[in-house]
């Protein structure tokens, strides 16, 4: 019985953490971004990954983009954007979502690197361009903040 009432403690502990911290938005409009970002005079953050294929992509998701400490960081200083190019035919996005992130890609990662994350002005001009780096989350944000201060 208290092993019962332990579980479900447990439980009721991870879903009320989880509904106290809501997740990033991010966008999968470049152009919706960018108007965002206009309008509130941030920076886009806008990363380009293979979700499903690229070892680099899922280790910035899972060590970077998925931690509180860049929730934290980022939910009041970027206008987030993520264009996902998935190669498993059950990870097939829409043709619509498809061709917004080609058209981004065109834009901002002609060359076909992932990780890419280009960080943007509010106007859409290129601050800086950079991957995926070890070290966690902390790190990274770290590394982004002194990449928007040489701009």
């Amino acid at each position: 019985m208290r092993f019962l009432f332990l579980c479900l403690f447990v439980l009721l502990t991870a879903f009320g953490a989880q509904a106290q911290t809501p997740a990033l938005t991010w966008s999968s409009d470049l152009t919706a971004a960018l108007q965002q970002a206009k309008a509130t005079n941030k920076p886009v953050l806008a990363v380009f990954s293979g979700s499903d294929w690229c070892k680099p992509c899922i280790m910035l998701k899972q060590e970077v983009f998925d931690q509180p400490e860049f929730e934290q960081y980022a939910k009041d200083r970027f206008v987030l954007a993520r264009f996902d190019f998935p190669r498993s035919k059950k990870h097939k996005l829409p043709a619509d979502q498809t061709k917004r992130n080609e058209q981004a890609a065109a834009q901002l990662n002609s060359a076909g690197s992932f990780p890419l994350v280009v960080l943007l002005s509010p106007e859409g001009k290129v601050l800086a361009r950079t991957g995926y780096r070890a070290g966690g989350a902390t790190a990274y944000d770290a590394h982004l903040t002194q990449l928007l201060e040489k701009k």
